[in-house]
């Protein structure tokens, strides 16, 4: 083949090489061999927009029951998980110290009112003597110094009734105080609800010199709290009184609605992170919630219902065959200027200078 003919249809060739080649890439990425597609209906249905948090369920009301008194732990009178009322007897202490202060004080006050009844005689007496002894002086029948003296006596019984009587009000109130601590030795409910923890046991001797041992928790389960873990920025969209729900990991197809009630204002750092805690109440009257069960909680932020609603997915578009965000497609340029060199000189389309042919060749080129 001579060049001639050789130039003549390398650039056809080429090109519909190049023409093939392009096609099939693009025929691959559009619908590749084997391509399964997902499809999906559009229905009626809610959409809504939600902060999410992880939380803990707390009971709501929970109370610590702990000795005011030392001594050893005799009887314990509740388990875990026993449902008591308000005023039950939950655990007793050793109260013999107590009942031996109690006694000692009601014998001394025993004593000091007998003190007293003899001290008030005396006083008596020495009103009489006093009396008489005045009558006396006023008739020149005793001399000024004796009845001076049975006016001192009279001065100092009364001062002593006063001082006994100072010292039985003293005793009685050391009396009611040990009446009272003797009173501690009998552990009471002070509220209704279910023994969830116990940490005392018969036998165990309990200090109450520095701080108060506690023996058991009393929780009311009828009403649970969960405490959310919200982040500093979510927790700003968040508003008393706004819906929530939440779901447990037991359940996770049942939801307990709720309100918001109450975002702490503390915040809890951990691990550089700031989380403020979420407050939402439940009503617990089956039982179901338990102490320090995980929830995942929806703040709901709005919501709309009966709209139709599609697959997020099916509202993106993605390049087939690529990794990645969806990307979008490149619309065709109107109006555009021609682009530009690096230099900033238009691009134009190469032209075919015939000058340069040869003239042999340039007149061949001129009869196609």
């Amino acid at each position: 083949m001579t060049t001639r003919r050789l130039r003549r249809w390398a650039v056809p060739t080429i090109g519909l090489a190049a023409a093939a080649a392009a096609l099939w890439v693009a025929t691959r990425d559009a619908d590749p061999a084997g391509a399964e597609y997902r499809t999906a209906v559009a229905a009626v249905g809610s959409v809504e927009s939600a902060v999410t948090a992880l939380g803990t369920l707390q009971p709501k009301n929970s109370v610590d029951v702990g000795a005011q008194v030392s001594g050893q732990l005799q009887i314990l009178h509740v388990a875990i998980g026993d449902t008591v009322a308000k005023g039950d007897l939950l655990a007793e202490i050793d109260a013999r110290v107590m009942k031996a202060r109690v006694d000692a004080d009601r014998a001394g006050l025993r004593e000091l009112q007998a003190t007293l009844a003899q001290q008030r005689a005396e006083l008596r007496l020495a009103e009489a003597q006093a009396a008489r002894n005045n009558r006396l002086l006023k008739a020149d029948a005793i001399a000024r110094q004796d009845a001076e003296i049975t006016d001192v006596a009279l001065l100092v019984a009364k001062a002593k009734i006063t001082q006994l009587e100072a010292q039985i009000e003293k005793t009685r109130s050391t009396l009611d105080g040990n009446l009272a601590t003797l009173g501690y030795t009998k552990i009471f409910a002070p509220i209704a609800g279910t023994v969830i923890d116990i940490l005392a046991f018969e036998g165990q001797t309990l200090n109450a010199n520095q701080s108060a041992p506690t023996i058991l928790t009393i929780a009311d389960l009828s009403v649970m709290t969960v405490e959310a873990d919200v982040s500093e920025a979510d927790v700003v969209r968040l508003v008393p009184g706004m819906e929530a729900y939440f779901t447990t990991l037991g359940l996770p197809e049942r939801r307990w609605t709720s309100t918001l009630r109450q975002v702490l204002p503390q915040p809890e750092i951990l691990n550089d992170v700031v989380l403020y805690k979420a407050l939402l109440d439940v009503d617990n009257a089956g039982g179901v919630l338990l102490p320090a069960m995980s929830a995942q909680v929806f703040f709901v932020l709005g919501k709309a219902v009966d709209v139709v609603t599609v697959p997020l997915a099916a509202l993106r578009q993605r390049v087939p065959g690529a990794s990645g965000p969806p990307r979008r497609r490149r619309s065709a340029p109107t109006g555009r200027s021609p682009p530009t060199t690096r230099r900033g000189s238009r691009c134009r389309r190469p032209t075919r200078r015939w000058s340069r042919w040869p003239p042999a060749i340039r007149g061949r080129r001129a009869g196609w």
